[in-house]
């Protein structure tokens, strides 16, 4: 039975109810009560706190650690001004499939306990409007005897697959009442998620039939590594079809070092492939067509006689408003399900299918191994011709980078600008790359978080970190240095929005304009940022700009120093243009 006393400690306790381990907040005055009752009534027991100065921070920080973790961080925010703050991570937790937990104050809704002026612009109907059509659940308890249930009603849903964020607003009157008896405790283990949804058995066969008869199969993989235990599954199913795959990085999928990965070459091969095999692709349309840059004219990277298998939960999570799943595509075979309980139900069937013969494809191995030289040698070439380029090449960085932490247990919990890092360090472990999608504005906050998850495990966190995106949250990392979170930021300083500079360009080229013309609005050189300086001036190191190659190992040496003595670290590199 609850010791609460009054609605915020029935709050708080269910908050600690569900495990959670940390809670990511901006503090605000409509939910001053639950505030103090996770400090005073539940004290040292209760989820850590993480103060952050931006709730987009604070959503982000969430996010990059159950991308880690495949667990659910809480995030607190202030109501309708906090909330829209925090939109745009929720927006990216959204997309990203990431079990976040959003929680906000609001009111009083009751008129008559609304303090003069303060409470009511800081009160919405209904503030869950804001995010609703990009959360998979909102709630709003109209007592407090209900919050219990509503807090394990999202955390149920957030962590059903497909996974997502979802939220709930506290009322700042239900979280000030005094409770008149005690509220039933309701046990989180007897309201645990529904498992894992497994593909249909007639599915299954008519895949492996597919597969074992194709003579060109091709494998891509986005998100699929999101659970762990399917990698070894995509690695087993690869060998026995000696079948081609493509990394698309939305998570580790797949290793790098293995001979049948060929990212890199998938424009190619999609072209000659009879049976595309599609795991947890997202965006299947953006995957299977090319464009240019200067017109919105696409085409088909696969014939119209190939045969495409598609493994995804993606129907499941579609919003008419958030329409980022893509155009449709034509699909042989679409199977709703969890890529890893459908895969090793595929691999059995294709190995029975297979039993006494060798696939069709297995004599293709000789002419993988040749793609992959080919990758190989333009990573050389590019390397040589890049290497003493001023200010500094992306090549070079990556490989300095790559080869100082080579020896090292390190987790990348950024991007891959480029698939630089891909191309040249060893992507051989899960944890290599937690891989999530994060839109400008969010990266930061999500190498935090997962840089957080990673400490626990003694492992080196890398951020290579784009300057457009650091400039919206850059106070993450008073944060990082507040709680001493160990990660390496490498800024990507090429002092400009270079994807939009780049897209205006090809607008500019195509209608015969100035070039030049094109870079206003893109580039921030007058005056240039100081990065390390705002580093130290938040109470962490901070180093550079570098310019000159010769000087950028032993800047990146001193910062891996500080990292490894538990310490966040950032160098400001001035790049190139991508």
């Amino acid at each position: 039975m609850s010791q609460a006393k009054y609605g915020s400690d029935l709050m708080a306790e269910a908050l600690q109810g569900l495990g959670l381990e940390y809670i990511a907040f901006n503090p605000g005055t409509s939910y001053r009560a639950l505030h103090e009752s996770l400090v005073n009534h539940l004290g040292e027991g209760g989820p850590k706190l993480l103060l952050c100065t931006h709730e987009s921070v604070a959503v982000s920080i969430a996010h990059g650690y159950s991308r880690v973790t495949s667990k659910p961080m809480a995030v607190i925010v202030h109501d309708t001004v906090g909330l829209l703050n925090a939109s745009l991570g929720v927006y990216n937790a959204w997309m990203d499939q990431a079990p976040v937990l959003v929680f906000s104050g609001n009111g009083p809704m009751a008129m008559e306990k609304r303090r003069p002026w303060l409470d009511w612009i800081h009160t919405s109907l209904v503030p869950g409007t804001i995010v609703r059509e990009y959360v998979k659940f909102d709630d709003q308890p109209g007592s407090a005897a209900s919050v219990p249930e509503s807090i394990i009603r999202a955390y149920r849903v957030a962590m059903t697959e497909p996974r997502g964020p979802v939220y709930v607003c506290l009322d700042s009157g239900l979280q000030e009442e005094e409770l008149d008896g005690e509220v039933p405790a309701m046990p989180v283990s007897n309201y645990v998620p529904p498992s894992r949804p497994q593909a249909d058995p007639e599915a299954v066969r008519q895949a492996a039939e597919l597969l074992a008869e194709a003579k060109t199969p091709v494998i891509i993989a986005e998100y699929m590594g999101r659970d762990p235990a399917a990698v070894p599954c995509l690695i087993e199913l690869a060998e026995l079809l000696s079948a081609p795959v493509i990394d698309f990085g939305g998570s580790f999928n797949f290793p790098s070092n293995h001979p049948l990965d060929l990212t890199g070459a998938q424009n190619d091969l999609l072209r000659e492939a009879d049976v595309v095999l599609s795991l947890d692709v997202p965006h299947l349309f953006r995957r299977l067509t090319t464009t240019e840059k200067s017109d919105r004219d696409y085409s088909y990277l696969i014939s119209n006689k190939t045969k495409v298998i598609e493994i995804t939960l993606q129907d499941y999570r579609v919003k008419s408003w958030a329409q980022g799943y893509g155009k449709l595509v034509p699909v042989a075979l679409p199977i709703a399900a969890s890529s890893s309980l459908a895969l090793p139900a595929i691999t059995a069937c294709c190995r029975e299918l297979l039993k006494g013969k060798a696939p069709a494809s297995l004599g293709r191995l000789a002419g993988f191994e040749r793609r992959k030289q080919v990758l190989r040698q333009k990573v050389t070439k590019d390397r040589e011709s890049e290497w003493e380029k001023k200010p500094v090449s992306w090549m070079r960085l990556f490989a300095e980078l790559g080869d100082l932490v080579k020896n090292d247990d390190w987790s990348l919990v950024s991007k891959d600008p480029s698939g630089l890092a891909r191309r040249l360090w060893s992507f051989d472990k899960p944890y290599r790359f937690p891989g999530g999608q994060k839109d400008i504005g969010c990266g930061l906050g999500f190498a935090i978080g997962a840089a957080l998850a990673n400490s626990v495990h003694g492992r080196l966190s890398i951020n290579l970190q784009t300057d457009g995106d650091f400039l919206f949250t850059p106070s993450g990392l008073w944060t990082a240095a507040r709680y001493h979170i160990p990660f390496l930021t490498v800024m990507l300083n090429n002092r400009a929005y270079v994807g939009i500079e780049n897209q205006v360009h090809a607008v500019a080229r195509e209608r015969g304009r100035s070039l030049e013309a094109a870079k206003v609005g893109s580039q921030f050189t007058t005056p240039s940022m100081d990065y390390a300086g705002l580093a130290r001036s938040f109470g962490m190191y901070g180093e550079g700009p570098v310019s000159d190659p010769k000087d950028l190992r032993g800047a990146l040496e001193r910062a891996i120093a500080v990292v490894k003595s538990n310490k966040p670290a950032l160098v400001d590199v001035v790049v190139q243009p991508r």
